[in-house]
């Protein structure tokens, strides 16, 4: 077995749990050839070998990559990774001082968006109260 299938098998349930099932074997089973090179590739080098590796847990890699992706304004994936968050049990409080860390650091406009995105999650997932 090649270095790279032996990755993604180790980072498939990894995935699957921080993710959730339903997406992640979505996220596979629309993907066509030339898009399964790219699940291939994430499913075993982040997941089965950064998020693979026993040196940090996976809430502190949940809140890294809250910080992560609010620096790099990837709102699409900041909404994916606060679900995730809420799995590995990141504590709404903690994900907003992330957020607010992240913030001091970004900047106000990467900030909002963050807060924005993390905001419509934490509300479909019952984390916190619909304003009406």
């Amino acid at each position: 077995m090649s270095e790279d299938s032996a990755l993604f098998d180790k980072g498939l349930p990894i995935r699957r749990e921080v993710l959730g099932p339903d997406y992640v074997d979505g996220s596979m089973a629309k993907a066509d050839e030339f898009m399964m090179s790219f699940q291939r590739a994430t499913t075993a080098w982040a997941w089965g070998w950064a998020w693979g590796d026993p040196t940090l847990e996976r809430k502190t890699r949940s809140m890294l990559n809250l910080a992560m992706l609010t620096a790099l304004g990837k709102t699409p994936e900041i909404k994916l990774h606060v679900k995730g968050a809420l799995n590995n049990g990141v504590t709404v409080e903690e994900i907003k001082a992330v957020l607010l860390h992240a913030t001091a650091y970004c900047g106000i406009p990467a900030g909002l968006d963050a807060f924005k995105a993390a905001h419509e999650v934490l509300v479909a997932e019952g984390a916190l109260p619909g304003k009406k």
